[in-house]
C-alpha cells in the first residue's frame, strides 16, 4: 500500500478525532431550544439511541482488531487494526461520556436500533437484521466468528479479518449515516458523517489488502 494512500487515511483519521473532541462539551449541552435554554436529548431520542448503540458496535471493532494484532506479524494489517482500535475506542469513550454529561443511561430495554425503526433507511437497516449468537446489530461478528479468528494465524487470520472487519464497517456505516439523517445534536450528526467518511475509505483500503492477498470481501 502506498505512503500516499496511508497519509490521507491518517488525515481523514486525525481530523476525525480532533473535530470530535474540539466538540464534546458542546454536545454534552444538547441544542438550544428557541429561548436559548440548553435541550437535552430524550432517552429514546436518536441522539442517545445512536450513542448507546454505535458504542456496542465499536467495542467489537476494538476486540476484533486486538485479536488479529496477536495472530499475524504483517504490518500492514497490523497497521490498519492499530488506527481502527484506537479511533474506535476513542469515540465510543466520547459517545458513552455524552450520555454521562446527557445523564441518561448507556443500556437499554429497547431492541437494537430502534432509534432507526421510522424512515426508509431505517426499515432497511432495523427490519431485515436478526439478532444471533452475539451479532446485535448490521454488520456485527458471531460469537463463532469472533472466536475461529482466535484460532487461525498469519494469512488465513489476516484475511478473515479484513472480511469481517468490511462487514462491520458496513454495518457501522449504515447506523452512522442513521445518525446523520435523524440525531438533533449538530455536533453529533458531524462526528456521525466522519465515521461514514473514514469508515468508507477504510472498506476501499482492506478490499485492497484482501486482493493482495488473494481473497474478497465475502458477498
Amino acid at each position: 500500500m502506498t505512503r500516499t494512500y496511508w497519509a490521507a487515511v491518517t488525515a481523514v483519521v486525525l481530523a476525525l478525532l480532533f473535530a470530535a473532541g474540539a466538540v464534546t462539551v458542546a454536545v454534552g449541552n444538547g441544542n438550544d431550544d428557541a429561548s436559548g435554554t440548553p435541550r437535552t436529548p430524550a432517552v429514546d431520542s436518536a441522539d442517545a439511541g445512536f450513542a448507546r448503540d454505535m458504542s456496542v458496535h465499536h467495542q467489537q471493532a476494538v476486540e476484533m482488531s486486538f485479536i488479529v494484532r496477536d495472530r499475524t506479524k504483517d504490518e500492514e494489517v497490523r497497521r490498519l487494526a492499530y488506527d481502527i482500535a484506537n479511533t474506535q475506542a476513542n469515540q465510543r469513550g466520547m459517545m458513552l461520556g455524552w450520555l454521562d454529561l446527557w445523564e441518561l443511561p448507556k443500556v437499554s430495554s429497547d431492541e437494537p436500533m430502534a432509534w432507526m425503526a421510522s424512515g426508509e433507511s431505517g426499515r432497511s437497516a432495523h427490519g431485515t437484521h436478526k439478532a444471533r449468537d452475539g451479532s446485535l446489530m448490521p454488520g456485527m461478528a458471531t460469537s463463532a466468528e469472533l472466536a475461529k479468528l482466535g484460532r487461525v494465524d498469519g494469512k488465513q487470520a489476516e484475511i478473515l479479518y479484513l472480511q469481517l472487519m468490511t462487514d462491520h464497517h458496513k454495518g457501522g456505516v449504515t447506523m452512522a449515516q442513521g445518525c446523520a439523517d435523524r440525531c438533533e445534536v449538530g455536533t453529533e450528526r458531524l462526528l456521525a458523517q466522519g465515521m461514514v467518511d473514514a469508515q468508507q475509505s477504510e472498506i476501499g483500503l482492506m478490499a485492497d489488502l484482501l486482493k493482495a492477498r488473494g481473497a474478497a470481501p465475502r458477498p
